[in-house]
């Protein structure tokens, strides 16, 4: 078992999946330019022994694989998770809610290993007070161009509710703003926002530590939708995960226990009647800046470390990166939960290009009409589940980690307007094209084999000749041009149409390239200069001959390679709130209705309020003086 940092990295060289990098590497944009291509290639993790600035090392890319994460985990694959849960609570899929009140006596077995307190530790070798307190000896990166300074970008921030006691370690970025003062980035939805406001409540300033390194797992576990059971947090999830309990000490100046075996520690306090500070810009795990807003400042009071401490970092951005690891952990383990709920539910996944909130791919055993909308709402009553955005259901026998093929299937046995449902609910602060803040819409499509109640009359279903958002959103077979909804949803029914491309497509003024991939979709891009501009170039396109065979038109922005699905899709996902963006149309030409999809930048023209986000890209000077090292290490 690896319980600290260092101990994995030991063990990660040992297996050839770490690279040591001992030319001075810049933490200004340098050290992101070369993981970035590193983890995107599926390549080691990096140990850099001379980072311009600090005299620290920086370790990043640990759990930038499927194979690291389950090492991080102390096991051979990710799929063992799920299986370990399963058999510590005997679970016999089928018992509903039923069957998930008789395994929280089982589930609560989490915490018999509680934390053992210990009264010295190698995290406090070290200990910077007062004036010794200096967050720039520290080498926090600064990830890309347009970020507002260096973000701790690995933070296990530890908070206790005052009132309840509760503790909470969630890993939320901090914006390095002084030598002794860092924003806390603490969304509405989270656990440490809540007991900031028991503080106030209180009257009293919340005191928390950051922990950075320590054991892989806890800092997995930091990550990690743990469910709301009494006695069980991440410290308990940790030892679960382990076999052990995780050794704790008490901080030096605030009444918090600390991992012992972690690299560094910050210990400080957020003061709830302070006024909070402007934070970001940051490129952040959608691909996307998160603009800049208003967040608590954190104050730090000690710094305490190792002597030969590593500063532990990671990157996000455009997909694939590091944190769809920790992603896919999660999925593993909390899908045997979601059976006990949901017991028709076969195996799930959240590709990369739905940045974890965005898409979710869920197999079902099908026995009745209706049952993937039973399943689809029901994930969106779990946990973090509800920030979904697109939810696809099946019951083909297809993985839902294939993702092209996983698409194809679905719109192999979706019919638009007739197969789809639109709900409202919760999102993702993060997400930027959602009709209001935190607030929107969410799309479930059933591709799965129908039923013949769910066939039904062609335009039964809604009110027939509507078009646009209000229209699907009513479930209406929608048949402008007057042809009629294909009468049935088996599979093999509707087939894709061959991969063409730009030059065996239509022109338009406005389509600066466009793409068919083969399995049902339409991508274009255009540069978004007028209102309503991505819905008319749709809306033209469904009602061209070249939408035979397609399911799904997708207009996109200039910066998106039709021919990379996984850049069109990862576009798509963040730049649509559903129920306004996504219409159906049937154009009476024999192609059947299509989904038409604007998936352009919103402007202020359509009503659109807030300012649209660019995407991240790393500056061409950077790339070019990160290349020639990069050859040289051969990454």
């Amino acid at each position: 078992m690896h319980g600290d940092l260092q101990r994995f990295l030991s063990f990660l060289e040992e297996k050839g999946e770490l690279v040591r990098v001992k030319e001075p590497v810049s933490p200004v944009l340098e050290i992101t330019a070369l993981a970035d291509r590193v983890v995107k290639a599926g390549g080691p993790a990096l140990l850099f022994e001379n980072v311009e600035g600090s005299d620290l090392p920086l370790a990043i890319g640990v759990y930038g694989t499927r194979q690291r994460m389950a090492w991080a985990l102390g096991l051979d694959d990710l799929d063992e998770l799920g299986t370990r849960l399963r058999e510590l609570m005997d679970v016999k899929v089928g018992g509903g809610l039923v069957g998930l009140a008789s395994n929280l006596p089982k589930l609560r077995e989490l915490a018999s290993l509680p934390p053992k307190r210990v009264r010295r530790a190698p995290v406090q070798e070290v200990v910077w007070r007062g004036d010794d307190v200096d967050l720039g000896k520290l080498p926090v990166l600064t990830c890309w161009p347009q970020d507002g300074g260096p973000f701790v970008t690995l933070p296990l921030v530890i908070s206790k509710d005052p009132a309840s006691g509760e503790v909470n370690i969630g890993m939320y970025r901090m914006q390095v703003m002084g030598k002794n003062v860092t924003g806390m980035h603490w969304q509405r939805h989270k656990t440490g926002a809540r007991h900031l406001e028991s503080a106030k409540r209180l009257g009293q300033r919340l005191e928390v530590a950051v922990a950075l390194g320590g054991d892989p797992a806890l800092t997995y576990a930091a990550t990690a939708p743990i469910p709301p059971i009494p006695g069980i947090n991440e410290y308990s999830l940790t030892g679960y995960l382990r076999g052990r309990g995780v050794e704790l000490v008490k901080g030096v100046t605030v009444d918090l226990e600390v991992p012992a075996n972690a690299e560094i520690v910050l210990e400080g306090y957020v003061d709830p009647d302070e006024d909070w500070v402007v934070e970001g810009p940051f490129g952040d795990h959608t691909g996307f800046y998160t603009l800049q807003d208003l967040y608590p400042a954190f104050h730090v009071t000690a710094i305490t470390m190792r002597r030969d401490a590593v500063y532990p970092a990671t990157i996000v951005g455009r997909p694939p990166m590091e944190d769809a690891y920790l992603i896919e952990a999660s999925e593993r383990l909390f899908l045997v939960p979601a059976q006990l709920i949901l017991p028709e539910i076969v195996d799930y996944h959240m590709p990369p290009a739905g940045i974890a909130h965005n898409l979710v791919n869920v197999v079902i055993k099908k026995g009745y009409p209706g049952q993937a909308y039973k399943v689809g709402n029901g994930l969106l009553g779990l946990g973090q589940m509800m920030f979904a955005k697109v939810i696809l259901v099946t019951d083909a026998d297809v993985p839902p980690n294939d993702h092209p093929g996983f698409w194809r299937t679905v719109l192999a046995n979706a019919v638009p307007g007739r197969d789809h449902q639109i709900a409202k609910g919760p999102i993702d602060v993060l997400d930027h094209a959602s009709r209001a803040w935190s607030y929107g819409s969410k799309l479930i499509i059933d591709g799965t084999v129908k039923h013949a109640e769910e066939v039904g009359a062609p335009g039964t279903s809604g009110p027939a000749g509507v078009t646009g958002a209000a229209g699907a959103a009513a479930g209406a077979a929608i048949t402008p041009g007057g042809g009629a909804a294909e009468p049935t949803g088996a599979a093999g029914a509707w087939e894709p149409g061959p991969e063409r491309d730009r030059t065996h497509l239509p022109a338009h003024a406005e389509v600066l390239d466009q793409h068919q991939p083969g399995n049902g979709f339409w991508f274009l891009t255009t540069r978004k200069e007028r209102a309503d501009q991505g819905r008319h170039i749709g809306e033209w396109a469904a009602h061209h001959v070249a939408a035979r065979g397609v399911r799904l038109i997708a207009v996109l922005d200039h910066e998106t390679d039709p021919r990379d699905f996984e850049d069109a899709v990862w576009t798509l996902l963040n730049n649509i709130d559903p129920e306004r963006d996504v219409q159906v149309i049937d154009a009476g030409h024999g192609a059947g209705p299509v989904w038409v999809v604007d998936a352009t930048p919103k402007i202020a023209a359509e009503g659109f309020a807030r300012a649209w986000p660019d995407k991240i890209t790393m500056t061409p000077e950077v790339e070019e003086r990160t290349d020639a090292l990069a050859e040289r290490l051969g990454l």
